[in-house]
């Protein structure tokens, strides 16, 4: 699994930093340098890029997991440089970014643009798998996601627009509700297809401020099964 990123267009990155004249830069030793959006090279070229504008890099650094802990220690670390430098120009994705800024006394700004979740299906080549919605419906869809595989995020399909298999948006994409059929058809369960699948209650995912999510162990679970006096 990998977190998908885009570099932004330069002319937005120097509308970012319009009232920054001395930048310290951040790349990330993982996903984005496995997408040669963040990693050494692409920070070095960033930091040519931005003194040839006239800027002063007062200095980089690529973290091996920018939205790990470590990037606490590494900004510790580099302190009296960060310190001489009116802001930090982050090329991670947006955890990284916001990790960075978490620890960081100076103004922070994405370089890059967060995607998608994805998982490499060829080489170089990355595929959304899930949106993380927080309401599954695989056990219905025989294990296919059609929130990000359906190009119309159809819940009940298919749509009848599919083309020999492909879907009608592009004719390299194949129609998710297809795969489902297929996938259903040869496990003997097309009876699922009958089922209607409700409308989604997006409010699992988008509403009400930041998802939270507490791992209890097991010695807790004993806990609250266990019988008061």
């Amino acid at each position: 699994m990998i977190t998908v990123t885009q570099a932004k267009p330069f002319e937005v990155i120097m509308q970012l930093l319009a009232q920054t004249q001395s930048v310290y830069i951040i790349g990330c030793g993982t996903c984005a340098t496995m997408l040669h959006t963040g990693g050494k090279a692409e920070v070095l070229a960033m930091k040519d890029k931005l003194e040839a504008t006239g800027k002063k890099v007062n200095g980089w650094m690529v973290i091996p997991t920018t939205c790990d802990l470590i990037t606490r220690e590494a900004l510790m670390e580099e302190a009296p440089v960060i310190e001489k430098a009116d802001g930090i120009l982050v090329m991670s994705c947006a955890f990284g970014v916001q990790t960075v800024s978490s620890f960081a006394s100076k103004p922070v700004y994405a370089a890059l643009n967060t995607l998608f979740i994805g998982k490499e299906e060829g080489s170089g080549q990355y595929i959304e798998v899930c949106m993380q919605c927080g309401d599954c419906v695989l056990g219905q869809t025989a294990g296919i996601c059609p929130l990000v595989r359906c190009a119309k995020s159809l819940f009940n399909g298919p749509c009848g627009g599919s083309v020999k298999g492909k879907c009608e948006t592009d004719p390299e994409t194949p129609c998710a509700w297809q795969m489902i059929y297929d996938r259903l058809s040869a496990w003997g369960q097309l009876d699922k297809l009958e089922d209607i699948i409700p409308v989604k209650d997006w409010s699992k995912s988008l509403s009400g401020g930041p998802r939270r999510f507490k791992v209890e162990s097991p010695a807790e679970k004993v806990s609250e099964k266990a019988p008061t006096s």
